[in-house]
């Protein structure tokens, strides 16, 4: 048996503190303890495992953690624009996006002539378990050669062989596709507990009548709600022109906003073009991928104030600017220039499909107005990441 380098969570614990709820009593029955542990409890121990990536070096929480609004918040010699996979040297070819509130992202769909919901930027993965089952394979993530490699790190460990016996029987370890997918399927648990999705942020409370916004919240949350202005809750909001409880801010539809190439702040020449929801292998077998290229799934705004860089590219490095970007591309002059690189913004990285409809009939914002959209985006971090805002 190789040495396993870190074991984050005793399972045997978990599930006691599953089957008494946490306080005392429950059986002191091994057996009885890996019938009773949780896929939320299994699910969390492997989502901080190491040891599913080819080195034992990375895991689900090292691109997504969970102390810093779930996004990566390595340096890694990038500036965070990408993720460092496992093997040292790899890097992704986009900014890896928060897991937060990505248990209510409906699966991947084609509805009313768009497509909508499904995990990655782009929807290639339907379903929470399916995204779960990506990275341990991907060569430039955890790199496992197969799933094979993956199940017999699970089973190198005897709580994590106990825990998977007891929810999923005996056998579950004689079919390697079954045992590849009940992995998937306790992380996809853990991540649909309320840990990822707490709704306990300022705005939350301001609903509930337990916080009083300040001016500039308030002014920054008119000018997000008016339909009329800016446009930002055309995309930015499922329930449309209603402040309502548990909403994740994204409609969960595809645009390409004209985000330009990130050619200076990941160290490389630059990124390849990324033709986002085009590739998607659902989208390519359709009818017309191109009418799709460059867009990517809208993100919540649920902690946009924490998860910096910016965009699919990570080519923003603050919120401001990303709101400035947006007012610059109404067409009518106003904020042309990038500030974080003081010269105009450069061309999108595919601009055959930008909407440039919506993007141009919004209203001009001032300084004082982009600073209270930002005051107001920042009222949307939970409470766990409020130490971390700018």
């Amino acid at each position: 048996m190789k040495n396993i380098t870190k074991i984050v969570l005793s399972l045997s614990a978990l599930a006691f503190l599953s089957a008494c709820g946490g306080g005392g009593g429950g059986s002191s029955d091994p057996q009885v303890q890996a019938e009773s542990i949780s896929k939320e409890a299994l699910g969390k121990a492997l989502y901080s495992e190491p040891n599913l990536s080819f080195n034992r070096t990375q895991s689900c929480a090292t691109c997504h953690n969970l102390d810093h609004g779930l996004v990566d918040d390595r340096a890694n010699g990038v500036e965070g624009a990408v993720s460092l996979g496992d093997d040292g040297a790899s890097l992704g070819n986009r900014n890896a996006p928060t897991a937060a509130y990505a248990a209510l992202t409906p699966v991947f769909t084609f509805e009313g002539g768009e497509y909508i919901g499904g995990q990655f930027l782009d929807g290639r993965a339907s379903r929470l378990e399916d995204q779960a089952g990506g990275p341990p394979l991907n060569p430039v993530e955890m790199n496992m050669p197969s799933k094979q490699a993956v199940v017999d790190r699970l089973m190198e460990n005897a709580d994590y062989v106990a825990g998977f016996k007891g929810l999923y029987g005996e056998n579950i370890f004689d079919d390697i596709n079954a045992s590849y997918t009940a992995m998937t399927e306790v992380i996809a648990a853990f991540e649909r507990t309320k840990a990822f999705s707490t709704f306990d942020s300022k705005y939350d409370k301001y609903l509930k009548g337990e916080y009083t916004l300040t001016a500039e919240e308030t002014t920054g949350k008119n000018l997000f709600f008016a339909g009329n202005n800016n446009n930002c809750n055309n995309c930015h909001q499922l329930k449309s022109f209603i402040e309502s409880e548990n909403d994740a801010f994204t409609n969960y539809k595809y645009e390409n906003i004209g985000v330009p190439a990130n050619t200076v702040s990941i160290g490389l020449p630059a990124l390849p073009v990324d033709h986002g929801l085009m590739n998607n292998p659902t989208v390519q077998a359709g009818p017309t991928p191109g009418n799709h290229d460059g867009k990517f799934r809208i993100p919540t705004l649920r902690n946009v104030a924490v998860t910096a860089p910016y965009m699919h590219n990570g080519v923003f490095k603050n919120l401001k600017t990303v709101v400035e970007f947006y007012d610059h591309m109404d067409g009518q002059g106003n904020h042309s220039i990038n500030p974080e690189t003081g010269n105009v913004w450069n061309a999108a990285e595919v601009p055959t499909t930008v909407n440039t409809v919506e993007l141009e009939s919004g209203l001009p914002l001032s300084n004082a107005d982009i600073d209270a959209l930002v005051a107001f985006m920042k009222i949307l971090t939970d409470e766990k990441y409020e130490h971390l805002i700018p």
